[in-house]
């Protein structure tokens, strides 16, 4: 009993690097269809307001972008660059 379950934890060390490439990859794919639904957006000036967001929408109009951050990462378990140029998105619309 205890070979097959050294067996079975080998062989999913060994396919672990095969699915962090593949989750990179599909990931890089996200991204890119993103970026490109928020140019396609922007292209029709089309705002789409994201449930909750007001808060941080309060706080660029407060001058507080960095708190700003921090809550839209709260709110989206988006990382620091994503909430970054999120947010920086959204202060370049406000005006």
């Amino acid at each position: 009993m205890e070979i097959a379950t050294y067996l079975v934890i080998v062989a999913l060390v060994l396919q672990y690097p095969l699915l962090e490439s593949r989750i990179q990859k599909i990931q890089r794919r996200a991204d890119r269809i993103e970026r490109k639904l928020d140019l396609i957006l922007g292209h029709l000036e089309i705002q789409v307001a994201e449930p909750g967001l007001e808060r941080v929408a309060d706080l660029l109009r407060e001058g507080k972008k960095l708190e700003a951050i921090k809550v839209y990462r709260q709110l989206t378990d988006a990382d620091l660059k994503e909430a970054k140029e999120a947010v920086e998105r959204m202060d370049a619309a406000r005006g």
